[in-house]
């Protein structure tokens, strides 16, 4: 199954390539905004700066909230357009912000958790910083799913990451293997400028993932005592295997000659 979502996910990337590289080139835009702007500030106070930076992260993750309704559209086989994307923007608004304060939240716990543990030299302060550290790594495990979730399955914050939470841990390998995924996205990205696969192809990863997923819950549901392991993936793949059909690097450079 998750060779699937690999090869889905790359053909789904492949055939939006151009527009997956405007909404790129837009997120690098975007970016530059906590990233160069509050050091410009930085004379004004340390408050300024810091002002700018949360600022500026919030604004990407309401762009990300557009781009993960395109996404979403991507992956369900769907047309794409900009009149999708300003939609998806304003109906994924409010989780958006509240995902990208949460994050922001979470990194200012980290940089005043970490040095305040370390300095205490006790078993206790050990503890601390382990149990923060796991804390993390399930809160950025669940995070993956979180706007993901918010297209496909609640649109209140709260529902969102109750049900992020559950996927995760319903799914931890899978989770886990999505979340190497992201990582080789990312590192991808970081040779070629973040224009490809960037920001873009990683929200299609994680809709395709999630897309796929959810055959599971709902076969499950149609036959509850079926174990998980026993699961026709093959069967409730067939459609999507289909509709992506048969590729060859030929026919990816010269689809005329196929």
């Amino acid at each position: 199954m998750f060779g699937f979502v690999i090869k889905k996910a790359f053909f789904d990337l492949w055939d939006h390539f151009l527009p997956a590289m405007i909404i790129n080139l837009g997120f690098i835009v975007l970016l530059s905004i906590p990233v160069f702007l509050p050091q410009y500030l930085q004379p004004l106070g340390s408050w300024a700066a810091i002002l700018m930076f949360v600022i500026g992260v919030l604004v990407v993750f309401a762009y990300l909230g557009g781009i993960n309704g395109l996404a979403r559209s991507i992956a369900d086989f769907g047309s794409i357009s900009w009149a999708e994307f300003a939609r998806s923007l304003r109906e994924n608004l409010v989780t958006s912000l509240l995902f990208g304060l949460v994050v922001v939240a979470h990194i200012g716990l980290l940089m005043v958790g970490i040095p305040v543990y370390s300095s205490f030299n006790s078993f206790f302060g050990l503890l601390a910083i382990a149990i923060l550290f796991w804390m993390s790594v399930i809160w950025w495990l669940a995070a993956q799913f979180v706007l993901p979730v918010r297209t496909r399955l609640a649109t209140k914050f709260g529902q969102v990451l109750k049900k992020a939470l559950l996927v995760t841990f319903d799914n931890i390998g899978f989770s886990i293997a999505l979340a190497i995924g992201g990582f080789v996205i990312i590192a991808i990205s970081f040779v070629t400028a973040f224009l490809v696969p960037g920001i873009a192809g990683l929200a299609i990863w994680y809709q395709v993932a999630l897309r796929l997923r959810l055959y599971r819950y709902d076969y499950l549901e149609a036959h509850p005592d079926t174990r998980r392991a026993d699961i026709p993936w093959d069967e409730l793949l067939y459609d999507d295997r289909e509709r992506v059909g048969k590729r060859t690097f030929r026919g990816m450079i010269f689809p005329w000659k196929e």
